[in-house]
């Protein structure tokens, strides 16, 4: 392969030497430019694989460029040069189609990170077919989503994901990674209502040995072990506002500072993040942070419900029985017609993951490989009953207060399984928690 090619436009000659220098070093060529005028004119004349702007040009914008490339070569990836801290001009610039961002003074370690991802995308072909085979579907929405992600992998951008429980966010986050450059580095996930408060800081961030009680080894902590990859938080409303303050600056500079460490190191991570609750409603409460809700929602994705892709259904009854049967080492079991048509007539409130637990379950109680509508098992649509007994609950003599909590959460988590017939991801939707979140309440109540 050719050595790749970049183009630098900077008005400062002191930037366009380093940068040159940097990247010839890394063993790519470098044309340089000062002026918009020049850069479209080399951009007519050559080939590229890496574009490097500032945002300050004398004949304009480096947005305008970024809108140029995105319009005239959308393979290009480009990253733009902002002034320190002007997180919002960096913001614009990736909502605009720009491939990443670096900040001035340009940190060399950061800068290479940035350039060693860009050049993995060269020849990268579109991938959306492959993706049809994962994100099952050919309804008008799947099929938008599919062409959507396809763009997304090519972006560094911080992607929100949203949608209801059940409705394969994290399916949609682990596509965005396998089609971008970082698809051959670790995918970490992690379910931010299922860590204890805490742990949430030296979980995150990692710690260093003795910093404190029970601190017995170093750890690396989630951003460093998704390193050159992906960090998926779901259900990232949970988080608390103190380490809210703490992702807010690893997102924008790029960088940590484990529990016990004296100094912030860089760290090349992108962040995907998604929830099933209202983020914007939530700021407006002012229980998530208005500055971190901007810079992790520089672009959307929702994911739609199931009921509203009822086209799909089919589709997905299919591949659910056939990944079932191969599971079981067992004869394929089918629908009945009536059995099909309850499904399709169905609410699904908990999305995709109900349809593959109800499938499960009638595959387990019906017989000759047949599934009727007897063996489906729906629930019925009634109103949650309300307990006036649990309003009536009070603290008894010598109680304390957390064992009081602990009865009353008991209770309402044992009310939410006995109304679900005991499906733990149903009791998680109706009492508005993650099910890792549930699961960890059940073993600390002594439920599981």
């Amino acid at each position: 392969m050719t050595r790749p090619k970049a183009l630098v436009i900077d008005d400062e000659p002191a930037i366009r030497e380093l940068l040159a220098i940097t990247l010839e070093r890394m063993d790519v060529d470098v044309q340089s430019a000062e002026s918009l005028e020049q850069a479209r004119h080399l951009l007519l004349r050559h080939r590229f694989d890496l574009c490097l702007t500032d945002m300050r040009l004398p004949d304009g914008d480096g947005l305008d460029l970024v809108e140029h490339i995105q319009a005239s070569f959308p393979h290009l990836p480009v990253a733009v040069i902002t002034a320190h801290g002007n997180m919002e001009a960096a913001i614009r610039a990736l909502k605009s189609g720009a491939f990443d961002f670096v900040s001035k003074p340009i940190d060399l370690q950061i800068l290479r990170k940035l350039v060693n991802t860009a050049l993995r995308l060269r020849g990268v072909e579109q991938q959306e077919r492959r993706s049809r085979y994962v994100l099952l579907g050919e309804s008008k929405a799947i099929q938008e989503i599919r062409s959507k992600i396809t763009k997304l992998g090519r972006s560094q951008a911080p992607i929100f994901i949203g949608g209801e429980s059940g409705t394969g966010k994290e399916l949609v986050a682990r596509l965005i990674h396998t089609m971008s450059p970082r698809k051959e580095k670790p995918f970490v996930a992690v379910n931010c209502g299922a860590i204890p408060q805490e742990l949430m800081e030296s979980e995150f961030f990692g710690h260093r040995k003795g910093s404190f009680t029970g601190a017995l080894s170093d750890k690396a902590g989630l951003f460093r072990a998704a390193e050159g990859g992906t960090l998926f938080l779901d259900e990232v409303a949970d988080l608390s506002l103190a380490l809210q303050a703490k992702l807010l600056r690893a997102v924008q500079e790029k960088s940590i500072r484990p529990v016990g460490e004296a100094r912030e190191s860089p760290v090349d991570v992108r962040i995907l993040s998604a929830t099933h609750k209202n983020l914007a409603e939530l700021v407006r409460e002012g229980e998530f942070r208005q500055d971190l809700f901007y810079r992790i929602n520089v672009i959307e994705v929702w994911v739609p419900p199931l009921r509203e892709r009822r086209s799909d259904i089919p589709i997905l009854v299919d591949h659910i029985l056939s990944k079932l049967a191969a599971a079981n080492e067992e004869p394929r079991t089918e629908l009945a017609s009536e059995a099909a048509d309850a499904l399709m007539n169905y609410q699904f409130p908990g999305n995709i993951r109900e349809l593959e637990n109800i499938l499960e379950r009638a595959v387990a109680l019906c017989e000759d490989y047949r599934i009727t509508l007897k063996d489906l098992n729906l629930p019925e649509a009634k109103p949650i009953a309300s307990d006036p007994m649990a309003c009536r609950l009070s603290p008894e003599a010598g109680l304390s207060l957390d064992n009081y909590m602990g009865e009353i959460e008991k209770r309402a988590i044992t009310q939410a399984l006995e109304k679900t017939r005991w499906n733990r991801t149903a009791a998680a939707r109706d009492l508005g928690i993650s099910f890792r979140a549930l699961r960890y309440k059940l073993k600390k109540l002594g439920l599981d």
